[in-house]
């Protein structure tokens, strides 16, 4: 389960772990992904958005072998992001900074157990953006954030 909420300031001062993510695949009912995240690489395979939820597969790949399918296979322009991981509670939020098409935009999110499950909003979130497609990372790599 997933909340997607854009943030209004910074307020985190960690590390994060930059992030390169190319589509096979965006299609209504279903996302191919292929990703590296800091030295590890990664296919994903996202089903149909269901109210907040979603079925998500998640397979670790060679490194390597992700970033030849990245510069090879993948479509382009490619997400480009910097993922920070606050705990916050009994969550852990995951704030994502874009960089390079999607510049200026900040997104948080945090997995939920089910959709009832009630979160404690820290005040640095802002807008409740979780319905809306057009934050999705397989709508801002076709519809860049800095082109709205």
């Amino acid at each position: 389960m997933l909340d997607n909420l854009c943030i209004d300031s910074r307020m985190w001062e960690q590390a994060g772990i930059t992030y390169r993510e190319g589509f096979l695949s965006t299609e209504a009912d279903h996302t191919i992904r292929f990703r590296i995240a800091g030295s590890r690489g990664f296919l994903t395979i996202k089903t149909k958005t269901v109210g907040l939820s979603r079925t998500e597969f998640e397979f670790e790949i060679p490194c390597d072998r992700a970033k030849e399918l990245l510069d090879q296979v993948c479509e382009q322009p490619q997400i480009e992001k910097i993922r920070y991981r606050i705990p916050q509670g009994d969550v852990i939020w995951e704030v994502d900074e874009f960089l390079a098409g999607n510049q200026g935009l900040i997104l948080a999110e945090v997995e939920l157990q089910d959709e009832a499950q009630q979160v404690v909003l820290p005040d640095w979130i802002g807008t409740e953006v979780s319905g809306d497609r057009r934050y999705y990372n397989s709508y801002l790599v076709k519809n860049p954030f800095t082109q709205w």
